[in-house]
């Protein structure tokens, strides 16, 4: 029996009130029940032919609209997203599992029912390590308050979290009559005012003032804020590789991604040589670093995330980096004239050399002057992420990475979820031939829901992320016929690449063809790699032999 006011319709409600419109998943017979609710809901269930899927799908999905769900069966299900939640926990995906489960009136007497693993809390406990906040909707009388708290800890922390619903409160009516006091985050007026009044100093008496975007300015959607502040001050910007598409690539003064030693010479010149590093929302991970390679000087540093907040030596608790911004786009900070010794405006001029074999440098300097405005590049681990970083997007938001978790099989399905979070965009997916064989099959959700990517197969017969660092048999993966999948699944299209003139012709067709995904099969040598990956995988390499 329905009830209006049932556990089941309050999550849904609160779910498409916090802008989930879309909940990705895999039916089961424990989360059957909130299958049907979903169904016949405002929400539109998207089954994908994985769990994983699923999750990427999710993750993309929250990278765009600020929140998104995935829907999974206990244990079999949730357990294929445990890596997937991982990656949204690490890069501050705001993604809410739900998971179904045995009813509270089948778990009498501890019985061995099917999908079980130790006890009927294990998954639980699993998802507790991988989520800022998780619960188990159990009890009538505080599934309602526990729903809402959970959410408010997805939206405040932009971390995924924890819903179970045994199958049995599905239908049952809560208690709406409970108040939740939920603290909004103010940071401390003193402390606030303290840090942007020296902060403010800091950027006046530079010299060489340059701002570094990260990957927060995306999730706390604070990328119009940091574009007024790079229009005010006229202070160059760089981001980071997980950061990427802060703002505009084509921006004046945009001045490239800083990675350390993988990255551009004269982007990490200017930010390594800068006397004002103003660091907003970044991580300051190993990859974003460039294997460590950065040489980044704290006491020249403004440092500000929705963690830690620092200027110089100087530590401030209780200032967070919605608040820092807002109070810098008002502090007294001069303008100043712009002063870029480079052009990083995207090459347009691209001359085909017929027969010639196409390379990695060649792929993406002819997929530089491919992209347009309405274009989102979704990159998967290896060359698709590392030469990609050089594809010059043209909006906010407009390149998705797994570039701090690095799990391959993102891309895919995330264009999925990229398309669904708005349904105006094209995806452009940059994946290597091992990551697709993960769940490159999910082009069959793509083709079942009318959804039209165009999926860049970089085929270098293997792992070719590996190879530099250790190479054997194990990094081989068999040659799939990918140009021909569109055969399989009955719609697509499908190209054969070798040449530069196959890559044209497959690229002009793909641009017209928009009722449908294409697949463009590039065949590499397993030895091109880009500039930025050598100098990963040596680094990397280094550790693996040590």
């Amino acid at each position: 029996m329905k009830t209006t006011n049932s556990i089941g319709t309050y999550l849904i409600e609160k779910l498409y009130q916090n802008g989930a419109h879309h909940v990705f998943g895999v039916p089961g017979d424990f989360v059957l029940g909130f299958n049907k609710l979903l169904e016949d809901s405002q929400i539109e269930f998207v089954n994908t032919c994985d769990e994983q899927g699923a999750g990427f799908a999710a993750d993309a999905y929250a990278r765009l609209t600020g929140l998104g769900a995935v829907c999974i069966t206990y244990s079999v299900g949730g357990l294929k997203i445990a890596n997937t939640t991982a990656q949204a926990f690490a890069e501050k995906s705001p993604v809410v599992v739900i998971s179904g489960s045995p009813g509270t009136n089948e778990r009498v007497k501890n019985p061995l029912l099917h999908h079980k693993i130790r006890n009927f809390n294990t998954q639980y406990n699993i998802f507790k390590e991988l989520t800022v906040a998780a619960t188990v909707l159990d009890n009538p009388k505080t599934a309602f308050e526990e729903i809402d708290r959970v959410l408010a800890a997805a939206r405040r922390y932009k971390r995924p979290v924890y819903i179970e619903i045994p199958r049995d409160m599905v239908n049952q009516p809560g208690n709406l009559d409970y108040s939740l006091d939920l603290q909004p985050q103010v940071s401390n007026p003193d402390a606030l005012a303290e840090v942007l009044r020296e902060a403010a100093n800091k950027i006046n008496a530079a010299k060489q003032p340059v701002i570094l975007a990260g990957v927060e300015m995306h999730r706390f959607g604070l990328q119009e804020e940091l574009l007024k502040l790079v229009e005010k001050t006229n202070i160059p910007i760089a981001e980071t590789l997980l950061g990427k598409s802060t703002i505009s690539e084509i921006h004046p003064n945009y001045i490239g991604i800083y990675e350390g030693a993988m990255g551009n010479k004269f982007t990490r010149e200017y930010v390594e040589s800068s006397d004002c590093l103003i660091m907003l929302g970044t991580f300051l991970s190993d990859i974003n670093l460039g294997i460590f390679t950065a040489h980044l000087e704290p006491k020249y540093s403004i440092y500000v995330t929705s963690e830690k907040t620092s200027v110089g030596f100087h530590n401030y608790d209780e200032v967070y980096l919605k608040d820092f911004i807002l109070g810098l786009l008002q502090a007294d900070i001069h303008p100043r004239e712009l002063n870029i010794q480079i052009d990083f405006k995207p090459p347009r001029d691209f001359s085909v050399i017929s027969g010639k074999s196409i390379t990695i440098a060649r792929l993406f300097e002819r997929l530089n002057s491919f992209l347009s405005k309405d274009t989102i590049v979704i990159a998967d681990v290896g060359d698709a992420l590392f030469a990609g970083s050089e594809l010059f997007v043209y909006d906010k938001t407009r390149f998705l990475s797994p570039a701090y978790y690095a799990s391959l099989g993102f891309a895919v399905p995330a264009s999925i979820g990229a398309q669904f979070a708005n349904s105006s965009i094209r995806p452009l997916v940059l994946v290597g031939d091992g990551a697709f064989q993960m769940t490159g099959m999910e082009l069959s959700t793509i083709v079942r829901y009318g959804l039209n990517p165009i999926v860049i197969l970089l085929n270098n017969g293997g792992y070719g992320t590996e190879r530099p660092m250790l190479d054997g048999a194990f990094n081989d993966v068999l040659l799939w016929k990918y140009s021909q999948i569109p055969q399989v699944l009955g719609a697509g299209l499908g190209f054969d690449i070798h040449t530069e003139d196959e890559l044209e012709t497959a690229l002009l067709q793909s641009q017209t063809h928009s009722e449908s995904f294409c697949i463009l099969d590039i065949h590499l040598d397993p030895e091109d790699t880009s500039p930025a990956l050598k100098r990963l995988t040596r680094a990397l390499g280094e550790r693996v032999h040590n």
